[in-house]
């Protein structure tokens, strides 16, 4: 007799079973990752993300592969409802010159990990590894297509950034960091090359470094 359909195994998508797989041993597991490496301007910023154990939420996947900002938006609000903590590392152009950009992302990341409320069994984080942090760690290439909880921590970061350069399209509308967010388009390039940059521009970046003095 065939079963009915509510006695069928519903099967969690790869990137939620790989979570439940590494909570067999680490109950409590903070995804990490980051947005705005790449931008000439702005902050990068790091989340960690907390999910409880056996949940699943559609639709949750590398916030590169998200093209529909509302979709975005709508699964930010929704990892923030059901995460057991989310926690928000940002830091800003300034520090990125002093330290350069990888060593900002290790910062922004551990400024993350202490957002937290909960203190996490182990670190799933994408790519790369942090150093003078007492928790087990997995440092896991392409992270976001992976785990579940780097996935999320990935649209956590690009939402609380995007706000950031929304933000910053208002103080310094003529760069149009509304429509790049401060990646190097052409047009932000011409804009860098027509104004000079900003305070909010990445001035050890080579593309910015080169630019004319700024007229602001």
């Amino acid at each position: 007799m065939p079963s009915s359909k509510s006695d069928r195994k519903i099967t969690a998508p790869p990137i939620f079973l790989f979570d439940e797989q590494i909570r067999l041993k680490h109950p409590i597991i903070a995804g990490i990752d980051e947005a705005g490496r790449g931008p000439l301007a702005g902050p990068v910023v790091a989340a960690a993300v907390i999910f409880p154990a056996g949940l699943v939420i559609e639709g949750i996947r590398d916030s590169k592969k998200i093209v529909a900002e509302s979709e975005k938006k709508s699964l930010f609000w929704k990892i923030v409802h059901h995460a057991i903590s989310v926690g928000v590392g940002i830091v800003e152009a300034d520090v990125i010159d002093r330290i350069n950009i990888l060593q900002s992302t290790k910062f922004a990341m551990k400024l993350a990990v202490d957002d937290l409320g909960i203190g996490p069994d182990i670190l799933l984080i994408d790519a790369v590894k942090l150093a003078d942090i007492d928790i087990r760690q997995q440092s896991i290439i392409r992270g976001e297509s992976v785990s579940a909880s780097i996935a999320a921590a990935s649209i956590v970061a690009k939402v609380v950034r995007d706000d950031i350069m929304l933000d910053y399209h208002e103080k310094y509308p003529v760069y149009g960091f509304m429509e790049h967010k401060g990646y190097p388009t052409k047009k932000h390039i011409e804009c860098i090359n027509s104004y000079g940059p900003c305070p909010i521009h990445r001035k050890s970046f080579r593309k910015v470094f080169d630019a004319p003095m700024s007229l602001l």
